[in-house]
């Protein structure tokens, strides 16, 4: 296995990471991958792509939701499920991610999956929105050959655990360029500590890298070397999903505001937000699991008040947690071959003494 950056010597922020340095720091959250590395016939196509599954806890999640937002910088992408996210602030299904034209198979799985798990819904109660994010993987991938199937999707779900997550050319990952070189998911965390209340929150982010050129790519900040040089890969503006996860209680106007400080963490590593980049984040907070179904009128849930200081620690565990594992999946990427025979190659850091 590659090493994270911070393995390497090379530190982001000031605030702790998790013990695993991972979203699966917060409790609960689950990551699985189905990851596809196969020549698909002898004309040069080739199956380089993936999908890769974010459950907000164990159990049943259209049942018992999570508080949620999203947020987007820039839309050039084919989501599905923000609008209605954004319109009643909660999560009912995995979080999915995958490549552009896997969309609707991964969709179509997912939904089979909950389906499986609950006979109501669409049935004695109402139809279910399935949350899957996508980046264009087409100079490695065939895209074109819809190598992504519902069983994959399903797969991908079956493979979710506690544990710390793999990450680089992995799952969604597997095709993904970052800067030029192998990107694909990456992952950190962060502790916020309120020392009077006794209290610490964990956030915890997770991308799937897949934008920019090596040029673009803030360099000196991380201290590095590389021995390819820069590389002149540029297929496509790309694009970067990056989701947020925390047990901190906010409402979902609030987690709109925290994860909004993703992009900082994004533009310290030198994106600008393409023109033809889809680039957008999801965040739940764990703290609330809101019932399907409920007799009560009025709704009880506690909330971090605005103006207390750990709303600005937040805030920077975000853009600190984005950087770090944009920066971890290239980092955890291997050189990968795809179709045709593109190459692209693994981004080398220099370790820190």
């Amino acid at each position: 296995m590659q090493k994270k950056i911070r393995e390497m010597g090379i530190v982001i922020g000031k605030l702790p990471v998790g013990m695993k340095n991972c979203i699966t720091d917060v409790a609960g959250v689950q990551v699985g991958h189905k990851t596809l590395d196969y020549e698909i016939n002898q004309e040069g196509a080739y199956a380089c792509t993936g999908v890769t599954a974010i459950l907000p806890h164990g159990g049943d999640l259209f049942q018992q939701k999570v508080t949620a937002a999203s947020y987007v910088l820039n839309g050039f992408g084919k989501t599905t499920g923000l609008m209605q996210i954004n319109e009643l602030g909660v999560i009912e299904s995995p979080i999915m991610l995958t490549n552009t034209f896997g969309v609707p198979a991964v969709t179509q799985g997912t939904l089979q999956y909950m389906l499986n798990a609950n006979n109501e819904i669409g049935d004695s109660t109402g139809t279910i929105n399935i949350v899957v994010g996508e980046c264009n993987d087409s100079y490695l991938n065939s895209i074109r050959m819809c190598p992504v199937t519902p069983e994959h999707a399903m797969e991908a779900i079956q493979d979710a655990s506690e544990d710390r997550a793999v990450e680089g050319a992995v799952g969604a990952g597997k095709g993904m360029v970052c800067f030029g070189y192998k990107g694909g998911i990456g992952s950190s965390s962060r502790l916020v500590t309120v020392e009077l209340a006794e209290v610490t929150y964990t956030v915890g982010c997770m991308v799937l890298s897949n934008f920019g050129h090596s040029s673009e790519f803030s360099a000196e900040r991380y201290q590095k070397s590389n021995a390819q040089g820069e590389s002149t890969l540029s297929p496509t503006d790309g694009s970067i999903i990056i989701v947020l996860a925390t047990d901190a209680p906010l409402s979902s106007r609030q987690l709109s505001r925290v994860i909004k400080r993703c992009g900082i963490g994004l533009g310290r590593t030198g994106s600008h937000f393409s023109h033809g980049s889809g680039d957008l984040v999801i965040g739940f907070t764990t703290a609330h699991h809101i019932p399907h179904t409920t007799d009560q009128l009025v709704v009880t849930r506690t909330q971090l008040r605005e103006d207390h200081p750990v709303m600005n620690q937040l805030f920077s565990a975000a853009a600190e947690a984005t950087e770090e594992a944009i920066l971890n999946s290239l980092s955890q990427a291997e050189t990968t071959t795809g179709r045709n025979r593109h190459v692209v190659n693994a981004y080398k850091f220099e370790t820190i003494k």
